[in-house]
């Protein structure tokens, strides 16, 4: 039996998920299914594909050869598919896009809204995690990122620079003690991100701040925000967020502004979809400019 692309999807599905589970809950098959088709699938290469454990299914080393093979097959049916509909003036189909939580909580809301509502046939699926976006299994077909992946088959696009700065609610400066020198800070709680769950090094802002202690810490930088205006500490805000949060004001600027940048990350060989690649372009550009636009109102 010749191996057909579907057995192809199949092996992908599993090799992203790395269990038949995982893999039948994205073909919508039972998992016992998914087995049995990747059993027929090594018969007919005459070869395992995978080594089988009780953490799960990793690829062995002819399945990892493979892989790069049948994701560029992938990428082929989908530049088919498109070919076959034809040119459009607006996208269709679903696009997922990974972000961190910060970007995924108060740029991609109205950015993606905007990319709907000219596009009435696009479905958008946001993904927050506070952590890096796994593409190679496929979790996404793009993410945002706060640096520059160095490893894999990726295109990567700088999309633009943001700023952040320490913030503290009206209500905490006015119960607090003034905050004139960096100094100043010993006599302040601080909030910022659990030290062994920082998925990024751009993310850890305090350790370049001297601070040695935590008060309040979380994941996500949304909470640490909504922590910050709730009056109960000092937190490292990115600008484009202050405009949701009235009562949080910039303390020390002189002293402590800090740049990040965001970065558009996709499969390599996506770039030769026009639908993603308009997309793409269409999802940078509303970054960039909401990013402007939120941090002139600062």
């Amino acid at each position: 039996m010749d191996p057909q692309w579907d057995d192809m999807r199949v092996f992908l599905a599993v090799a992203r998920e790395s269990s038949l589970s995982g893999a039948g809950r994205i073909l919508k098959m039972d998992p016992a299914t998914v087995g049995r088709r990747i059993s027929r699938f090594e018969e007919a290469l005459d070869t395992p594909l995978f080594v089988k454990s009780p953490q799960g299914y990793a690829l062995s080393a002819a399945g990892d050869r493979l892989l790069g093979h049948a994701e560029a097959a992938e990428q082929a049916m989908r530049a088919g598919q498109e070919a076959l509909v034809g040119p459009s003036d607006t996208l269709s189909g679903q696009i997922r896009i990974g972000a961190p939580d910060g970007s995924a909580n108060y740029l991609l809301p109205q950015v993606c809204a905007k990319i709907g509502a000219e596009n009435p046939d696009l479905d958008i699926q946001i993904v927050a995690l506070p952590r890096v976006i796994n593409l190679s299994r496929r979790e996404a077909d793009m993410a945002v990122t706060v640096s520059a992946p160095t490893a894999g088959q990726l295109l990567v696009q700088k999309i633009t620079d943001y700023k952040l700065h320490l913030v503290g609610s009206r209500h905490y400066l006015r119960d607090h003690p003034p905050i004139e020198k960096l100094d100043d800070l010993k006599h302040h709680k601080m909030i910022g991100y659990i030290p062994d769950m920082i998925f990024d090094r751009e993310l850890d802002y305090l350790a370049n701040l001297g601070v040695e202690r935590v008060a309040l810490a979380s994941n996500s930088v949304s909470v640490q925000i909504k922590l910050a205006a709730e009056g109960t500490a000092l937190c490292v805000a990115h600008d484009f967020t202050l405009p949701s949060h009235r009562s949080l004001r910039k303390v020390l600027t002189d002293k402590i502004s800090l740049t990040r940048s965001f970065y558009l990350v996709r499969h390599q060989g996506d770039q030769r979809s026009d639908r993603l690649n308009r997309f793409a372009q269409a999802l940078s550009k509303g970054i960039r400019d909401e990013v402007v636009r939120l941090e002139g109102l600062t």
